[in-house]
């Protein structure tokens, strides 16, 4: 789960494909830029923010 939900910038949900781009890019082997391309985020804002995002959900509630 990727909070915040929607791009600070522009304010499109973007939340819905972090699942899938943390899978495919950050533990695969696939070119970042190109699994954002197959998930339909085309903004540079809503890239940079998928690209950048540190997941704080595991370190914030280690309880659940």
């Amino acid at each position: 789960m990727m909070i915040p939900v929607r791009c600070f910038t522009c304010g499109k949900v973007i939340g819905e494909h972090w699942d899938e781009f943390k899978a495919r890019a950050r533990e695969g082997d696939e070119d970042p830029a190109d699994v954002l391309d197959d998930l339909g985020v085309t903004r540079a804002c809503c890239r940079r923010m998928m690209v950048s995002h540190k997941d704080l959900v595991d370190v914030v509630s280690p309880y659940q």
